[in-house]
């Protein structure tokens, strides 16, 4: 079994993306899966989430928050760089309210999840960010009605359905991280419970293909029918790729973090929370029926540029040894 993870581990990228080719070919081929698709996503996210919290290592958490370094500027970069950038990316869609909705929605939020993954394979410090996982959900979860009030207006944060927003904190939140904190704590005193961590840290890679595979096959015919409606987004989440990784790599220097540290700063500032914030656009009014799919256009975009970061951001960022061959 450790030999099939390795392997994984290895070549997970090209798995992510036969995943994406053919859940996006199945959900184009065959629509009616969409609805069972996206009844799944919630389950499917929390085990992910469970898996990658599984990773947290929560012995160490109180150290985590002494690295003040590092958290603040995690927390600068993704909740006063990010939220400047986006508000003035998102003019360009303005004029169209459920574009502005779903944009700001995907944007303001930092991922948790598989940037973790991809932060590894560039060689940036993914423990202090898997550490820095559970901070950076409350916070984001706290501030969001904030962004949105100041950037859509009261009205429309009035007419939100905050139910949603509870459910999936608990759910995708709070239940995962009480689930991995029993799973360690079982590990660390019998033997089926190291076996059963195991096991779960072995399951990262496949959870992280289903997870994208439920997502594209739920949404991606919504997508293929609605792409000169969605069109007007793209530009906006390329431009908010291409400028977070200048302005988090600055951050990071200016706080004096050594380079794994700033690799990260960058992940984390240029990759966005898409796919747990697609269970709360789901939950939107009727009239923003097509929020969601604006939510999966930015996925799809995103996962292109990880594909480039995880091997153009270890040559913006050398290492030392690196630097002096």
């Amino acid at each position: 079994m450790r030999g099939t993870v390795e392997w994984m581990e290895r070549v997970q990228i090209p798995l992510y993306l036969a995943a994406l080719v053919l859940s996006a070919a199945v959900g184009l081929l065959a629509p009616a899966i969409a609805h069972p698709a996206e009844l799944a996503i919630n389950p499917v996210l929390g085990l992910l989430l469970y898996a990658t919290f599984v990773g947290v290592p929560f012995a160490k958490i109180g150290q985590a928050f002494r690295d003040w370094r590092f958290l603040s500027t995690t927390l600068v970069v993704n909740f006063v760089i990010v939220p400047i950038v986006v508000f003035l990316l998102s003019r360009i869609v303005a004029h169209d309210q459920v574009l502005l909705v779903g944009v700001l929605f995907v944007l303001l939020t930092p991922c948790v999840d598989y940037v973790i993954v991809f932060t590894g394979i560039a060689g940036g410090a993914k423990e202090r960010l898997l550490a820095a996982a559970p901070l950076l959900m409350l916070t984001q979860m706290l501030l969001l009605p904030l962004y949105l009030w100041l950037f859509v207006g009261a009205d429309f944060v009035e007419a939100v359905d905050l139910a949603p927003f509870v459910e999936a904190f608990l759910l995708l939140i709070v239940l995962p991280l009480v689930a991995a904190g029993l799973t360690q704590f079982a590990a660390a005193r019998t033997r089926w419970g190291a076996v059963t961590q195991e096991v779960v840290l072995g399951a990262m890679v496949p959870l992280m293909m289903l997870t994208l595979a439920v997502v594209v096959a739920s949404q991606i015919a919504g997508v293929g029918r609605q792409l000169g409606a969605l069109l007007l987004a793209i530009p906006v989440y390329v431009l908010f790729a291409a400028v977070m990784v200048p302005l988090g790599a600055v951050a990071g220097r200016v706080a004096g973090l050594d380079v794994p540290a700033r690799r990260a700063i960058v992940f984390s500032g240029a990759t966005r929370n898409s796919l747990v914030v697609l269970p709360l656009v789901l939950a939107l009014p009727a009239a923003f029926n097509l929020t969601p799919l604006v939510v999966v256009t930015q996925t799809l975009v995103e996962l292109l540029f990880m594909l480039i970061f995880v091997r153009l951001i270890p040559r913006l960022l050398p290492s030392r040894s690196a630097a002096l061959r």
